[in-house]
Order: C-alpha cells, then sequence, then structure tokens
C-alpha cells in the first residue's frame, strides 16, 4: 500500500511545483510569437516572369568582358564579401569568386531549388572553397546582417514580385559603405527590363539613395548602384511607386 501510494504523492508535488512556478512572477516557458513586419504595399507595375536561369552563352557574355567590366564598375575586391543573387547557373559566382579570393567569400543565392543544386553542384565540382550556396525566398533573399560589401542584382531585378519587402529585407546585410549593385535592361519590367526613373523610385522608398548609374551596353544595359541611406522606415510607412505608361511599354 505504501508503495503505491508514492507514485501518487511524486506526481502531487510535481504540480504543486508547477502551480507555485507559474504564481512567482517568472516569464511563462513558451515564448509569444513575434510579429511579422508589414504589410508592404504591392508593386504598381508588371512583374517578368523567370524564363531561364540563363541568358546567354558565358562565351558570348566573357568576349563582351561582361562580368570584369561589372566588378570593375562596383570596386570589387580581394578580401569583400559578396552577395550574388539569382546567381542562376553561376556566371558571375565563378568570377565573383576568383575577384575576392582565398580572403573574400560569395554567397550566390537563387529561389529555384533545382537551380540552386545545379549551382550547389557546379561549385563543389570546381572546387570553389570560397563560395556558399543557398536557397533565398522570393520576398527574402534571407542574408545575414551587417555582411556584405556589395549585394548583386545582375538582371533579375524585374522578376522581384514584392521589391519593398525584398529591398526592406535587404538593408540590414549591408556594411557600413556596401552597395546594392543592379544591372538590368532600360525597357518595362513586363519585358524584362527596369526603367531607370522606376528603380530608383523603388529603392528611394525603402530607404536607398543611388550613388551611381551609367549606360552599360556590353551588359545589355545599365548598371545602378545604391547604399543605405538614413533610418529604414515602418512598412505601413512604404508608398508604391506609380509610373505612368509603364505597363503598357
Amino acid at each position: 500500500m505504501i508503495a503505491r501510494a508514492r507514485p501518487i504523492m511524486l506526481m502531487a508535488l510535481v504540480a504543486m511545483a508547477l502551480v507555485l512556478a507559474a504564481c512567482d512572477g517568472s516569464q511563462p516557458l513558451i515564448k509569444p510569437k513575434v510579429k511579422e513586419p508589414g504589410p508592404f504595399p504591392a508593386a504598381d507595375r508588371p512583374v517578368a516572369n523567370i524564363v531561364s536561369s540563363r541568358w546567354s552563352t558565358e562565351e558570348a557574355r566573357d568576349r563582351l568582358n561582361e562580368a570584369a567590366r561589372v566588378m570593375d564598375l562596383a570596386e570589387i575586391r580581394p578580401g569583400m564579401t559578396v552577395a550574388d543573387l539569382g546567381a542562376g547557373e553561376g556566371y558571375y559566382t565563378t568570377r565573383l569568386a576568383a575577384r575576392v579570393g582565398e580572403d573574400g567569400r560569395v554567397l550566390a543565392e537563387d529561389i529555384v531549388p533545382a537551380v540552386r543544386d545545379a549551382l550547389a553542384e557546379r561549385v563543389a565540382r570546381e572546387r570553389l572553397e570560397n563560395v556558399s550556396v543557398r536557397l533565398g525566398l522570393p520576398a527574402d533573399a534571407r542574408l545575414p546582417a551587417n555582411s556584405f560589401d556589395r549585394i548583386l542584382m545582375v538582371h533579375m531585378y524585374h522578376e522581384i514580385e514584392q521589391p519593398y519587402e525584398f529591398l526592406w529585407r535587404l538593408r540590414p546585410a549591408l556594411r557600413t559603405g556596401g552597395l546594392v549593385v543592379v544591372v538590368d535592361a532600360d525597357r518595362s519590367t513586363r519585358n524584362h527590363g527596369t526603367p531607370p526613373a522606376l528603380l530608383r523610385c523603388e529603392f528611394a522608398a525603402v530607404g536607398y539613395a543611388q550613388v551611381s548609374f551609367r549606360e552599360m551596353r556590353s551588359a545589355g544595359g545599365y548598371f545602378a548602384t545604391f547604399r543605405a541611406a538614413g533610418e529604414r522606415p515602418e512598412p505601413e510607412e512604404i508608398r508604391a511607386c506609380r509610373m505612368e505608361g509603364q505597363a503598357n511599354s
């Protein structure tokens, strides 16, 4: 009889301890769910479909000296940490790896799992030890904070469905003095480009300032850089850009 009473007494003591713990003013064991930021404004423009991870052969692009010219303009140097967003088959990833050298780092990101996997295989095959490959989300590149000297977006900005949320989440990843580099075509987003005025407006809406802009025919359009400026606005403070006639151009 005494042996049977012991488990009952033990359960009673545990229950009493839990009650006392709940009454001592300490924090609950279950943390409250953190509220996600937003909502963010929708883009007031068409969004281009992702048609292919390749828009030209690497040999053709190298004949135009594309990657070297972009990296020169972006002032990418040995030892830097660079993100290649929408990395695709790795045209820029592999060349960035050589430019930043063994003391630098390249993070290659894509939102298509099969493309990410193929790029990871190429990185392993070519033994690019300073490169890591990551799967991003359509509205979030998922980059670690305060980590990058340069973030490259080459011929992919017009494919971003939620540019304001994407740019808002991207901002903390820049180091002091870091730049976002955009290469795109000067045509409507429907036709796989981004008009420069629209690009400037969307970046400014999220607290970026344009640092440079120049035409770049060898890369199929233009080259632009942006830096974080001032405080990052709250999502509800962001106002969508409206470009008259952009949707039909």
